[in-house]
């Protein structure tokens, strides 16, 4: 392998596919202001498939010559890279394999088999899948595209450290998602070696904090395996020449739990009407727990927006939870007219909305004469869930606060 450099990034600019897109870089007035910095966000979620894997993955299908175009490709993903490589195979009129994990979103399995790859489901992580791909491939004798450990798909992705010194030449700190590797690699070879004074750092899950410490131990080191909605940087190990780059020129490479994800998630829909996947986040997450930034000119990349459908209507609860604007309460109440009332009364005089209640008289836990009531109220943020309570209280009712 003899590295990537910084010429590896301006051909690959120069050869991008005529589908790849310069994403906006756009300033958030309303994260600026809940981080202390100046922030831009790089809307990556706005190219073809909806993530910045495709960009990868068209340089390197594009550099394929004719023998390895008829003999097809093969890749292993949970979703984004398979989509790009489908994409960018079906445009160049190139049979694709993809194998995804059996835990992949139903979404993106869909989106990368209507892209017109053949997709194959194996295994329960990203390494299961890449040895299953591994296998395919030298049983047909196609070509494998590599998620992130792959020369020209970490090039293609440095372009968007490009873009970004392009539209902000003065920023000053760059946040980065990191599974595997390749889009960090990418844009620190890009930045760093016109402006080594910018500060990357990169930005993983907790629960699969692989190239963190593989960093730390100076070694490549197979970490992770709990449960995550970022199922895009779940990769157990970080990549050769990924770690040998991110090793060399990142700032710091940090980690962030769901809880910072789902918030950063829920703003993003909230406030900027976007939605941006879990794994796409991480970076913005960090920025929003962290604050790393205060006074400085960052850019948070957001690498993706393919969100499973389903988990929407959970980071909506969950994101209300989180900022303090949703409150779940078990109350204990005599079972005769009028006493669900007072509470409605008191709920009402707070300005909190009711979104769910459940009745219950028949609970082990419940007393003849008795009524249990949970009640899930949304709340116009944590002082007023305080005063909620509190007006809930004098009501002299048995309260549980559930979350």
């Amino acid at each position: 392998m003899q590295g990537v450099t910084y010429e590896d990034v301006l051909r690959a600019d120069r050869e991008r596919g005529r589908d790849i897109r310069h994403t906006p870089l756009t300033r958030s007035p309303f994260f600026s202001e809940k981080t202390g910095s100046d922030v831009y966000l790089k809307e990556e979620f706005r190219q073809k498939t909806g993530s910045f894997k495709i960009r990868g993955a068209y340089h390197r299908i594009m550099s394929m010559g004719a023998d390895e175009r008829r003999a097809g490709v093969v890749a292993a993903s949970a979703g984004n890279h398979a989509q790009g490589v489908a994409y960018a195979a079906s445009s160049e009129g190139i049979r694709a394999t993809i194998v995804m994990p059996t835990s992949a979103s139903p979404a993106k399995v869909a989106a990368t088999a209507g892209y017109g790859a053949d997709v194959v489901l194996h295994g329960a992580s990203y390494d299961e899948a890449w040895e299953r791909a591994r296998e395919l491939a030298a049983e047909g004798g196609a070509t494998v595209i590599h998620a992130f450990d792959d020369e020209k798909v970490i090039a293609a992705q440095g372009v968007i450290g490009l873009e970004i010194l392009r539209d902000l030449p003065d920023v000053e700190e760059i946040y980065v998602p990191v599974g595997g590797g390749g889009l960090a690699a990418g844009v620190l070879v890009a930045v760093k070696e016109t402006h080594p004074g910018v500060r990357v750092t990169g930005v993983q899950s907790t629960a699969f904090p692989s190239m963190v410490e593989s960093v730390r131990r100076g070694e490549r080191v197979s970490v992770g395996g709990g449960r995550t909605i970022a199922d895009g940087i779940s990769v157990k190990r970080p990549g050769e020449m990924t770690l040998g780059i991110v090793s060399r020129l990142a700032d710091e490479v940090v980690a962030v739990d769901d809880t910072a994800l789902i918030r950063a998630m829920f703003y993003m829909m909230e406030r900027a009407k976007t939605v941006v996947e879990p794994a796409g986040v991480a970076g913005l997450a960090h920025l929003l727990a962290a604050r790393p930034a205060r006074g400085k000119k960052a850019v948070a990349v957001l690498a993706g927006g393919n969100v499973d459908m389903y988990l929407l209507g959970q980071i909506v609860d969950k994101g209300l939870a989180a900022t303090g604007r949703l409150l779940k309460v078990s109350v204990v109440l005599h079972d005769r007219p009028g006493m669900f009332r007072d509470i409605v009364n008191v709920i009402t005089a707070a300005n909190a909305n009711i979104v769910e209640v459940i009745h219950d008289r028949l609970s082990s836990g419940i007393s003849a004469g008795s009524a249990g009531v949970t009640m899930s109220l949304e709340t116009q943020g944590p002082q007023n869930t305080e005063d909620l309570l509190a007006r809930l209280r004098a009501l002299d009712l048995q309260i549980s606060v559930l979350s």
